[in-house]
């Protein structure tokens, strides 16, 4: 069961691999008081004349079921103010990779009324992964049944919201990397009702990535160290060469169109920030931050200034040639109350003063939650 990043904690209920049932063609219907729910704090209930599960930081898991194309049919109700609400599918038996899409009552026929993000390590990225294809608006239903319907197919799923002709929300391109996995209603908060749940495996279709283009300028080659408690650290000082030299780098490479999603190799951290709901701690220190250091190599045929256009998450220390240049904090309620830390590559811009010659761009990446990564671009200032 994966919490979802807006609270800052998450619950990793690890799933336990069972013999999977895998038909194709055929459906499954599970009422809600069915053997088959793996009942994480859900209940069975009735709500408006239906009999129903109740989900309210709680989940229900299909057990001895595994899809990977598919589709799944449920009707859900919620008397919630606020709330987020939703389907995990392809849930790695480790129970820390998976795909997660969700509504959220509060933000109904808002740009992000409802969003699917990749958990990697336990850590969702919806800071990361946002937009087309990761957001979108819908109007969500108060106190009264209606009908969603999730069509997984390869590397792409839709999301049906009561129209079951149009989808409400296109995920173009699913980045678990997960192909095949377990199933689960999920609610972080705010009570939901489940009935009528329904799965049906279909035949697996060719896996094609949707991927967007590489912009111009994209740095892409990136070496990463290991994962230091920020707070053990100065990081408006750079690296000395004696510890770059003893750290254990990794090599990496930005994905299109130029993130460096360090979920993706590292556990995602769990904090309990202090800020989320009281502004004014954004500048007290946050007990289980992470760092991350991040280097690459720019190559200038002369002495020159270039912009770097720099989008990160949480928090971010530029060094140049040893010396740094900038540090950013771009967390999750940090810059306002409703700011939300969404990263693009121009949240901020660094001018670079480049030798003539190879040289060193270092970054010191911090998270907090909601995902961690980066993505950088260089342009000419010319242009």
């Amino acid at each position: 069961m994966l919490r979802h990043p807006a609270i800052c904690v998450f619950i990793v209920a690890f799933l336990i691999p069972s013999a999977a049932y895998s038909q194709t063609g055929q459906s499954i219907s599970v009422p809600p008081d069915s053997p088959r729910w793996d009942l994480q704090e859900a209940k069975v209930t009735e709500y408006q004349g239906r009999k129903c599960l109740l989900l309210d930081g709680a989940a229900a898991v299909l057990k001895d079921f595994e899809m990977r194309d598919g589709v799944i049919d449920v009707d859900i109700a919620t008397p919630a103010k606020r709330g987020f609400f939703g389907i995990q599918f392809r849930v790695a038996n480790d129970g820390a990779n998976a795909e997660w899409v969700y509504l959220r009552q509060h933000k109904s026929r808002l740009p992000d009324a409802m969003q699917y993000t990749p958990v990697l390590n336990t850590g969702a990225n919806w800071q990361i992964y946002n937009g087309p294809g990761f957001t979108g608006a819908v109007d969500i239903p108060k106190d009264e049944w209606f009908h969603l319907r999730l069509e997984v197919v390869g590397a792409q799923a839709k999301l049906y919201v009561k129209d079951m002709d149009k989808p409400a929300l296109a995920m173009n391109d699913l980045k678990s990397g997960v192909q095949k996995g377990e199933v689960a209603l999920y609610v972080l908060t705010g009570a939901t009702y489940f009935s009528n749940f329904e799965a049906t495996i279909t035949p697996d279709a060719p896996w094609e990535r949707h991927l967007p283009p590489m912009p111009p300028g994209t740095l892409t080659k990136w070496k990463v160290s290991p994962v230091y408690d920020a707070l053990a650290r100065n990081l408006e000082q750079p690296l000395s060469k004696s510890e770059s030299s003893a750290m254990k780098w990794q090599d990496v490479e930005a994905e299109a169109p130029g993130f460096v999603v360090l979920y993706r190799y590292y556990q995602a951290p769990h904090l309990n920030v202090t800020f989320a709901t009281d502004f004014s701690k954004r500048l007290d220190p946050q007990p289980g931050t992470k760092v991350v250091y991040a280097q690459t190599a720019i190559k200038s045929d002369r002495d020159q200034m270039k912009k770097l256009y720099l989008g990160y998450s949480d928090e971010v220390s530029v060094f140049l040639n040893g010396q740094i240049l900038f540090r950013g904090r771009s967390a999750q309620n940090f810059r306002d109350p409703g700011f939300l830390g969404i990263v693009n590559a121009e949240n901020d811009a660094v001018y670079l003063p480049l030798k003539k010659g190879s040289n060193d761009l270092t970054l010191a990446v911090s998270e907090l939650g909601g995902g961690w990564g980066f993505i950088g671009r260089l342009v000419d200032m010319e242009k």
